[in-house]
């Protein structure tokens, strides 16, 4: 399957740079000038990553990515002439999952790309349970339809296909990195995972933010699954090393 990359750049030469080399991958792109006909091509076209554009005509990049995280789950990589760090929590907060700050090269804007696709694909992979696990595991933990892969762990369902979470009938409305991150934790259920070692997962190694980071998302991440958030019982916090998800 070709994946999709959608350019929302308003610069015509380097959205036109970006498609180019983008297409020689063997990408499909859409481009897009604005956040309004990039909204619509999202809609549209489904793409499986969105490149997009901090300052804009109409809508800037965190008024999109706002929008974009209300209903879709796709990469989002920011780009950015503006480096200072409040923008880059900021875009923590909207649901951005990584940054380049203008100008870059195009063999690392190359590599972000294809480091966020690959982590998504490896996050379906491996909450898929393999065929040689056990039947009785197989029956508990996944459910098939036509159009869907399923890992149920107690009252939490991750469709792998479409990328959402449940919790019971209802859909958890999480942002990208909460997803990632929530899957993380249940496919290590019950061993203690050192923050370090979470950033460096689920952020990547390159990430330039601290462990504060891995904190901030535990917090929304009880909001919306633990019925006492103060007083967790899924996520579980082990002074001084990490956390404990429990399921």
């Amino acid at each position: 399957m070709v994946e999709k990359i959608l350019v929302v750049e308003d610069e015509l030469a380097l959205r036109e740079t970006l498609e180019y080399n983008l297409a020689r991958l063997g990408y499909q792109v859409f481009t897009a000038a604005d956040g309004f006909e990039a909204l619509a091509l999202v809609d549209a076209q489904r793409p499986d990553l969105v490149l997009l554009d901090l300052m804009l005509p109409g809508l800037d990049g965190f008024e999109i990515c706002r929008r974009l995280r209300r209903e879709h789950s796709m990469p989002v990589l920011m780009l950015t002439a503006r480096a200072d760090e409040i923008d880059k929590v900021v875009g923590l907060e909207v649901g951005a999952d990584d940054y380049l700050t203008k100008p870059f090269s195009m063999r690392e804007l190359l590599a972000r790309v294809k480091a966020l696709l690959r982590r998504v694909q490896l996050l379906r992979e491996e909450l898929t349970p393999r065929e040689d696990t056990s039947p009785t595991m197989r029956s508990r933990m996944r459910s098939r339809s036509p159009s869907s892969e399923k890992l149920r762990l107690g009252d939490l369902i991750f469709d792998t296909t479409r990328h959402e979470i449940y919790r019971g009938a209802e859909l958890l409305h999480l942002k990208p990195k909460e997803y990632e991150l929530l899957s993380y934790l249940a496919l290590h259920r019950g061993r203690v995972l050192t923050r370090e070692r979470i950033l460096e997962e689920v952020w990547g190694w390159d990430f330039s933010g601290g462990t504060r980071t891995v904190d901030v998302h535990i917090r929304w991440l009880r909001e919306k699954i633990e019925d006492d958030p103060a007083n967790p019982l899924r996520i579980v916090t082990v002074r001084g090393t990490g956390y404990r998800f429990e399921g």
